[in-house]
């Protein structure tokens, strides 16, 4: 936060009322008092809203994430599990394929959960909690359109309110030349402390520093072209009487087009399924091929359980799955009171399911961060941008390591050292998948609760090396009474 003896309680403005956002607000309200400024009119309840298209795909919050939601909001995850969420227990109470195609058994003796429902109703109780806090304001249908101050402090946060936002469906355009959006609207600028843009892939922060006069940001993107399908069913009648598995089945980048998808059944009796698959190999809108598509992975288990089932709307496609991160981080001379989180620092290809989860994790170290160090310091800002790209790095290092590898994903292919730690990963999941001690590793590794370095630590390297080692499975480890209560 700015420069200076703290006389006054502090004052910080997050930009966008997303799950980022929010969580956000709530690790800075202990220190500051916080408008939320949103674009859109949110929603009452668990319903879709228009600025988060992505949510009709499959979400999930890896055991790393519902720990550092329920660090942030003691209770936060209980609140979702009894309107209808489920913690699902890894890899007990899932059947999962990993990208070099080897089945996980389902061992139970780890104590890894992801919390799984539909994203609807995960924002939907993320808002109620947060916006229930009285040092939390939120200005909905209000604009951001740019940073007040200069290269060494952001002082606030310009922005447009009461404007109409399908009149104004482009924020960045009507900023750049002024122009009134929607009858009555009023520009202003918010002064604070803190400026956190939340704002999700669509920032437009490296524009905003740069008309400051910072310097420019570096950015990097991994593409591996997927694109995504994702159609609701109603569960099987048998189904909704036992806690059903998630089902996925993982794309395999050495098989371009990769390929894959996953089933996740949640609150209302419903399973979202969700299908990928990258250049030339893509899915589409078409409902008559959707589960055509599915029986046609590697494994068609997927497309198996859904053909029979009522479908419950269209089906929902999207393309915007680049691994794009922007390194703020480095930046040399990083202003004051600015902070950049969530997918704003970066997005990853949604079916690792991380985004989440690193949200949570960069909300978390921004609190600890400012527990620790207090308001009014220079130099803050950056130890809180250099924080939140921890857990940022650890997430981009799991996604880019696989989608690297696919033909055209980008202009760097991976060196020698990336390529040999790759196949270390896949030693890795070969092993976790038949050893519960390596399992346990694997999955501190990927529910972004430990460091990479778990990899190499004697839980991994012994069964890795020594043994004794399990056959494979040869199929997916779907139960007899699960496939009988799969039958429509």
């Amino acid at each position: 936060m700015a420069e200076g003896t703290v006389t006054r309680r502090p004052t910080a403005v997050v930009i966008g009322a997303s799950a980022t956002g929010l969580l956000a607000a709530a690790a800075l309200a202990d220190f500051a008092d916080v408008t939320v400024v949103e674009r859109d009119r949110l929603p009452d309840g668990p319903e879709p809203r228009r600025g988060v298209p992505q949510a009709r795909h499959a979400h999930l919050v890896w055991s790393g994430g519902v720990k550092a939601f329920d660090e942030l909001l003691p209770g936060l995850t209980g609140e979702i599990v009894a309107r209808g969420g489920r913690l699902v227990h890894i890899m007990g109470e899932m059947v999962s394929r990993a990208p070099n195609e080897v089945w996980f058994r389902r061992f139970t003796s780890t104590h890894h959960r992801n919390l799984v429902c539909s994203r609807d109703l995960l924002d939907s109780v993320l808002r109620s909690r947060v916006l229930a806090d009285e040092r939390i304001t939120l200005c909905q249908e209000t604009i951001a359109l740019g940073l007040e101050g200069d290269a060494r402090a952001v002082t606030g946060v310009h922005i447009r309110a009461g404007s109409d936002a399908d009149a104004d469906a482009d924020a960045s355009a009507s900023a750049d030349t002024g122009a009134s959006a929607g009858a009555g609207a009023e520009e202003s600028t918010l002064r604070a402390d803190l400026v956190v843009d939340a704002s999700g892939r669509g920032s437009r922060a490296p524009r905003w520093l740069t008309e400051l006069g910072a310097p420019s940001v570096t950015e990097r993107e991994v593409n591996a072209g997927v694109a995504y399908a994702t159609r609701l069913y109603r569960a099987p009648e048998a189904a909704r009487h036992i806690d059903f598995p998630l089902v996925n089945v993982q794309a395999n980048p050495a098989k371009a087009p990769g390929r894959g998808g996953i089933i996740l059944p949640i609150e209302g009796n419903r399973w979202i399924v969700t299908l990928a698959g990258t250049r030339g190999g893509e899915p589409t809108d078409d409902p008559d091929a959707f589960v055509e598509f599915a029986l046609s992975l590697d494994d068609p288990v997927i497309g198996e359980l859904v053909k029979g089932l009522e479908p419950l709307g269209d089906v929902i496609t999207t393309r915007a799955t680049a691994n794009r991160r922007r390194y703020y981080e480095q930046v040399r001379h990083w202003p004051d009171g600015f902070l950049v989180l969530g997918d704003a620092i970066a997005g990853y290809n949604p079916v690792y399911g991380h985004g989440l989860t690193v949200a949570a994790q960069c909300a978390l170290a921004v609190r600890d961060t400012l527990g620790a160090a207090g308001p009014g310091h220079p130099g803050l800002a950056r130890r809180l941008q250099r924080a939140a790209a921890r857990p940022v790095a650890a997430a981009w290092d799991l996604a880019v390591g696989q989608d690297a590898l696919y033909p055209g994903a980008t202009d760097t292919r991976p060196n020698g050292v990336e390529r040999l730690l790759a196949r270390f990963v896949d030693r890795a999941v070969e092993t976790g998948a038949r050893n519960p001690r390596a399992m346990a590793a694997l999955l501190d590794v990927m529910s972004l609760e430990r460091p990479a370095t778990r990899l190499f630590s004697p839980d991994m390297l012994i069964p890795m090396f020594i043994g004794p080692r399990r056959p494979h499975l040869q199929g997916p480890p779907l139960t007899d009474a699960e496939r009988k209560a799969a039958m429509p």
